[in-house]
């Protein structure tokens, strides 16, 4: 059990020591998020913050990765691809990038960790036994005096998956302490899925690597969790979405835990493309149109907004641990339904709400 406690413990306690330093840095160098002077829609917080959640989870897991994993061409390649992201985050931070230009950058980090042999080769029927497997056609070619396999479906559905899951959770990051905190416990989870497999020694690195994610989300709310003294950054967004994706494709491909446990984000992620879509506008630009944003505008505070994040995450990992993948299938298409339906009627009724005050105006 201490294995396993240990490079928890460790990773949050490096995050938490790390970030003072962080910060220092952030404002020293004048990159702080003034809301006077970025007035976008989206932005809720009322104080001058420094962003760089990036940095402080790099660091983290980094560090923490050192003293505890085996290192293989898989964790050398997922670190690679954190520290681009990582660097792309700082950039962000201090530039606000355009999205247009942050989306491909995306897929070359994804491509690092995809190229390193992290791929999905096959995902669960859901609709009966056996697997559906994604390892045909294949490219062979020869490399470096090596003969190399490119398994074409497997490589472009990892690489969709990886840049999908950093968005949305990236979306799902507006609120003091929202994003670390759920995302602390669905890392959690799927090392507790690993740790079903413990006899497989390939899995061990995989259980270590989540408790060392989940550590370093952790120790970051420590900073996030309202009033927040730091801000995530796109940098901590688009890890927390790129580790949980790649942990659930080593974690045994379990692609339906993944989206079941993340499937509040997921949800509004999807609701949110095509309301910007059938609205004429793009998928990419950001508004004050998000769940979060919902829940706010019916007067939910901040704090309560991330404990909602947080416990429904708890209780869809809770049972996605109980469930076979047909159920998980079911199950999430149930969520699907229960959550667009209330998202639907939310908007609707602020909408409803909007219209009568103009009226009545």
């Amino acid at each position: 059990m201490n294995n396993v406690i240990v490079p928890f413990i460790t990773s949050f306690v490096i995050a938490v020591c790390s970030a003072p330093l962080v910060i220092k840095a952030y404002k020293h160098m004048g990159w702080i998020d003034d809301p006077k002077k970025n007035a976008h829609p989206k932005v809720v917080h009322k104080k001058a913050i420094p962003r760089g959640g990036g940095a402080v989870i790099f660091i983290a897991v980094l560090f923490a990765s050192l003293f505890f994993l085996r290192f293989d061409k898989h964790v050398i390649g997922i670190l690679l691809s954190a520290f681009c992201i990582t660097l792309l985050g700082v950039f962000d931070d201090v530039k606000d990038l355009s999205p247009y230009l942050r989306l491909p950058l995306l897929f070359l980090a994804a491509a690092v960790v995809v190229g390193s042999g992290v791929g999905i080769a096959y995902l669960s029927n859901p609709f009966g036994s056996g697997v559906l497997w994604l390892n045909q056609p294949q490219l062979v070619f020869d490399f470096l005096g090596r003969t190399r396999h490119l398994w074409i479906l497997a490589d472009i559905f990892g690489l969709l998956w990886i840049v999908w899951n950093m968005t949305i959770v990236n979306w799902s990051k507006g609120l003091d302490g929202q994003m670390p905190g759920f995302v602390g416990i669905a890392s959690f989870v799927i090392a507790l899925l690993s740790l079903r497999f413990s006899a497989d020694p390939a899995q061990w690195n995989v259980t270590l690597l989540a408790l060392i994610v989940s550590g370093a989300f952790f120790g970051f709310l420590v900073w996030n969790i309202y009033p927040q003294r730091m801000m995530a950054g796109y940098g901590a967004g688009s890890l927390a979405g790129f580790f949980l994706a790649v942990l659930s494709i080593l974690s045994g491909a379990k692609v339906a835990t993944a989206l079941l446990v993340l499937a509040i984000p997921t949800i509004d992620a999807c609701y949110v493309i095509l309301r910007r879509l059938f609205k004429g506008k793009s998928p990419l630009w950001g508004d004050r149109g998000h769940l979060h944003h919902r829940l706010m505008d019916i007067g939910w505070g901040k704090r309560r907004i991330a404990y909602f994040y947080w416990i429904t995450t708890a209780v869809l990992g809770f049972i996605s641990l109980q469930l076979n993948s047909q159920q998980k299938f079911y199950t999430i298409l149930g969520i699907a339904l229960l959550f667009g339906g209330f998202l639907v009627w939310i908007t609707l009724f602020f909408s409803s709400s909007k219209q009568l005050v103009r009226d009545n105006g």
